[in-house]
């Protein structure tokens, strides 16, 4: 009998100890709670701190109270001018009211597809009117403060609210890249043709003009030195004319003496008469 009262108080300390355990819970700080019984939540949300339920009847369903991230994967839409293009959006997103969260959502995953399907629904049809640039670039904030507004407002049934949905990249499908490619090297190949032409066109205006300018020049040159050849040779004839007038005698036999310079070189021999023109210098 001894023995026996130590097991006993052991197992009714045990079945208290798991009573307490299955009778307490506590949620953090970054956690709200619901207690379900018998598959039905009740009406309470729990915050952080320790709490008390019925043991082996209730159970604890936690939810996250922070803000979720949701990275949606690429998909196509088609803008007001029939552009088509690739986006790759993502969504912050918090339940706000886990009692309708759990009754129509129960889990995060399935929280998750629904958003999917409501955000992108709401991007296609707001960039369904706008056009490429404006997505891209003017309207871009606008669209996705709008897309945030009305996704949040259909997400609210379900017990979540949309914080912000924002577009990481846009794209353009891989067989419209190619062909924009294609185009964009085709206009790149004309402007070159283009740029080469018109080089080509100013290349001959400016030789043509240096041409020009050098035969001008070259004309200019030789008409001067034309002129100042004639001055010279006037000046010369003038110098000569004035020298040969003070002395006729002397001219004359400068020239007599010249003309056999001329005519007489090294081993040269000839016969003159006496009264030979040749002579007379001599004479």
């Amino acid at each position: 009998m001894k023995a026996v009262k130590p097991f006993f108080f052991l197992i009714v300390f045990m079945i208290v100890l798991l009573g307490v355990q299955q009778s307490l819970f506590i949620v953090n700080q970054t956690q709200q709670a619901l207690v379900i019984q018998l598959g039905h939540p009740l009406d309470k949300v729990y915050g952080p701190g320790l709490h008390v339920k019925l043991p082996f009847v209730q159970k604890v369903v936690y939810f996250e109270a922070r803000i979720l991230d949701y990275d949606a994967r690429p998909a196509e839409a088609l803008t007001s001018d029939l552009k088509s293009i690739v986006l790759d959006n993502y969504a912050r997103w918090k339940i706000v009211d886990p009692l309708r969260f759990y009754r129509t959502m129960r889990t995060e995953h399935n929280a998750q597809a629904r958003l999917d399907a409501v955000i992108y629904s709401q991007i296609r049809a707001h960039i369904g009117r706008h056009t490429l640039t404006q997505v891209v670039a003017d309207e871009r904030t606008s669209i996705m403060e709008s897309v945030t507004e009305k996704a949040s407002q259909q997400m609210k049934e379900f017990g979540i609210e949309i914080v912000d949905v924002r577009i990481k990249r846009t794209d353009l499908p891989a067989e419209n890249q190619r062909a924009i490619f294609d185009r964009m090297r085709a206009e790149r190949e004309r402007q070159a043709t283009q740029y080469r032409s018109e080089g080509a066109e100013e290349s001959t205006k400016i030789r043509s003009g240096a041409d020009k300018e050098r035969a001008v020049i070259l004309a200019e040159a030789n008409k001067k030195a034309q002129v100042l050849r004639g001055q010279g040779d006037a000046e010369a004839a003038r110098i000569y004319a004035e020298a040969f007038s003070r002395s006729p005698e002397f001219y004359s036999f400068q020239r007599g003496l010249e003309a056999l310079r001329k005519s007489l070189g090294e081993n040269t021999r000839m016969v003159l008469t006496p009264d030979s023109p040749l002579l007379q210098p001599i004479k």
